[in-house]
C-alpha cells in the first residue's frame, strides 16, 4: 500500500495563493506521503507552459510517485456533436496524463440533475460507449481510465459496476472513494466489499452524517434521501473507518490509497492528520 495525497485537500490554500500545485508535492512529501494525485482544482496544467513536467520532475526529486491523474468530464451531452466534442477534450486530458508520467486517470462520465434509475438504465449504452473509446485511446499509453463513486447519478456501487462491465476493458476500472456512497444513501462497507476488486485506487475520505430532520445549519449538503452530510477529518467522522480500511487490508489492496480532505477545518491542518489517521488505521487493521 502507498499512501498519499490528492491535491484537492489542500485547493483551498491553492484558491488563496498561499501554495501552487509545487508547492503540495513538496508538502506532501514532508508529510511522509509516499505519491501525490494531481486533480486540478485551483490550478490547471494548461495554463503554465510545461507544468505537467515540473510537476513529474518535482515529485522524482522529493523522492515520491505522480500516481493518478482526475480530471472533470460529463458524457452526458444534448446532441451528436457535444458528444463527439466532450470525447475529444477527454483524450486530450489522456495527453495530459502521458506528459505527467502517470499509469492511472480518473475522469468523470455523468452529471445530470434527473438521477433516476430509469435515466440511468437510458444513459448506460452511450456512457459505457463514450468510456470505452476513452479507455482504448489510453491503452495506447499503457493507462488505466476510471470513473470514481461520485455526483449522485453515478455514485451508488452497482451503478458503478454496472459501467464498469458495460464497458467490458481490462483497462477501465473505478477510483473507489470509500466515504462518497453515503451521499447515495449507500453502505459504506457493503459497498467497498463489493468495489474493491475492480479498484484503480482508492480515496479516503469520511462525514458526519445527520438524519433528514437535522439540520445543522452552515456548512453541510444534503444526501440523496435528503440526509444532512458534511466532510470530516479521515477518522474523525460518522463513517466506520476502522471497519473499512480493515475489509481494504483483507482484500490485499496493496495499491495507491489518497487522502481526500474536504471537511471546514484549515486544509493542511485536516490533511495532516487524516494522512497520520490513515496510516495509523492501515498499521493497526
Amino acid at each position: 500500500m502507498k499512501l498519499g495525497v490528492s491535491t484537492y485537500s489542500l485547493y483551498q490554500a491553492v484558491l488563496r495563493k498561499e501554495m501552487n500545485v509545487l508547492d503540495v508535492v513538496d508538502w506532501t512529501a514532508d508529510q511522509g506521503g509516499e505519491h501525490i494525485e494531481i486533480v486540478p482544482v485551483g490550478y490547471s496544467l494548461y495554463e503554465e507552459d510545461g507544468l505537467a513536467e515540473k510537476i513529474a520532475a518535482r515529485a522524482a526529486a522529493c523522492g515520491i510517485e505522480v500516481s493518478n491523474y482526475a480530471v472533470r468530464g460529463n458524457l452526458v451531452a444534448e446532441s451528436e456533436e457535444a458528444f463527439r466534442a466532450e470525447l475529444e477534450r477527454l483524450k486530450g486530458e489522456v495527453d495530459m496524463a502521458a506528459r505527467l508520467g502517470v499509469k492511472r486517470m480518473r475522469h468523470d462520465a455523468a452529471t445530470h440533475p434527473d438521477t433516476s434509475a430509469a435515466h440511468y438504465a437510458r444513459l448506460l449504452p452511450r456512457l459505457s460507449e463514450g468510456c470505452a473509446e476513452i479507455a482504448d485511446y489510453a491503452a495506447r499509453y499503457g493507462i488505466v481510465t476510471s470513473v470514481e463513486n461520485h455526483g449522485y447519478l453515478l455514485q451508488a456501487f452497482d451503478r458503478v459496476l454496472g459501467l464498469v462491465h458495460a464497458v467490458g476493458r481490462e483497462n477501465f476500472r473505478t477510483t473507489l472513494d470509500v466515504g462518497n456512497f453515503v451521499c447515495a444513501d449507500g453502505d459504506p462497507l457493503a459497498s467497498v466489499l463489493a468495489s474493491v476488486p475492480y479498484a484503480s485506487m482508492v480515496h479516503f475520505k469520511d462525514f458526519y452524517v445527520r438524519p433528514p430532520g437535522r439540520d445543522p445549519g452552515e456548512g453541510w449538503f444534503r444526501s440523496t434521501a435528503g440526509r444532512y452530510l458534511r466532510g470530516a477529518i479521515v477518522g474523525q467522522g460518522d463513517l466506520d473507518l476502522p471497519g473499512i480500511v480493515s475489509l481494504l487490508k483483507r482484500s490485499g489492496y496493496d495499491g495507491y490509497i489518497s487522502i481526500e480532505f474536504e471537511g471546514m477545518e484549515d486544509c493542511r491542518d485536516g490533511t495532516r492528520i487524516a494522512l497520520a489517521n490513515a496510516r495509523r488505521l492501515w498499521d493497526e487493521a
